[in-house]
């Protein structure tokens, strides 16, 4: 598969088959994914990757446990228009393809809670990194993540950056033992073999147009 392919085709899976990720592809896919650009050289990132017992205990507890203010805010996009609609052109594919009406908010609750099993992944990565970090090195978490999605893709696995996670983040440090004080939980990403038949795997996705978003200048 080469890059254009791992682009294109990589789309936020929320449906996976029960069919489970061997250690090997998996630190295949992180080691190459080492060598993404951080500014400095940094390296902000760390993870902890959970599958079998260690995932369905914190699954377990996430599914009783209230959910916690989030302790950094992915909304802001939303005082503008233009950044809304984008969010509710994904979210009417997404709730369309599963037969959720607008008006049902039960509904789609019950769909938004399926984040803390991972829509049945068999592995999840957990990213945080120190809590002293800054936006540049934010930025740089965010590339190392998209390497690791397209290097999955690069083996045939699929992927769902989750952001969710946040809602639970003490729960999460706590199960992977990790310092609430330091760290800084970032996101899930649940990673497995997307069921290609799941209609939540296959509704349109829209981009905006690239003169949008990307001007050109001193060009001939």
């Amino acid at each position: 598969m080469n890059v254009t392919e791992a682009v294109t085709t990589r789309r936020s899976v929320r449906q996976f088959l029960d069919k489970p990720v061997d250690l090997e592809t998996i630190r295949r896919v992180m080691d190459k994914a080492r060598w993404a650009a951080s500014g400095c050289n940094y390296q902000p990132w760390e993870a902890t990757i959970l599958t079998g017992k260690p995932l369905a205990e914190l699954q377990e507890k996430m599914k009783t446990t209230p959910p916690q203010q989030a302790e950094y805010d992915w909304t802001a996009p939303g005082q503008e228009e233009a950044y809304t609609k984008r969010l509710h052109g994904v979210s009417a594919g997404m709730f369309g393809a599963m037969g959720i009406a607008r008006d049902d908010g039960q509904g789609r609750m019950a769909a938004m809670a399926r984040n803390t099993t991972s829509f049945d992944a068999p592995v999840v990565m957990f990213t945080y990194f120190p809590r002293f970090m800054k936006e540049a090195q934010w930025s740089d978490t965010g590339m190392w993540l998209a390497t690791v999605g397209l290097l999955l893709r690069e083996e045939g696995l699929d992927s769902c950056y989750q952001e969710y996670m946040a809602l639970y983040a003490n729960v999460i440090r706590e199960h992977i033992g990790i310092d609430h004080d330091r760290y800084m939980l970032f996101c899930g990403m649940a990673i497995g073999y997307r069921d290609p038949d799941a209609p939540v795997n296959n509704f349109e996705r829209e981009r905006e147009p690239l003169d949008d978003t990307v001007k050109f200048l001193g060009f001939d």
